[in-house]
């Protein structure tokens, strides 16, 4: 969890890069869950996350790493 600590967490996608995985507001992750093929947040910590659960994104990884 050192990543929340600080340090922004990012998610590795298959053919897309890094992408930011941990969101100071639900909009902005709300807004991020388009990249990792699901909708709504949940919150991490004092923070927030793409996709309504955790580990919900559609076709494989769960696209949050390993935290």
């Amino acid at each position: 969890m050192a990543a929340l600590g600080g340090a922004p967490a990012l998610a590795q996608q298959p053919g897309q890069g890094a992408q930011k995985a941990v969101f100071a507001t639900k909009a902005e992750a709300e807004a991020a869950a388009k990249h990792f093929n699901c909708t709504g947040a949940h919150k991490m910590g004092n923070q927030w996350m793409p996709c309504s659960s955790h580990g919900e994104t559609k076709g494989g990884s769960s696209g949050h790493g390993s935290h």
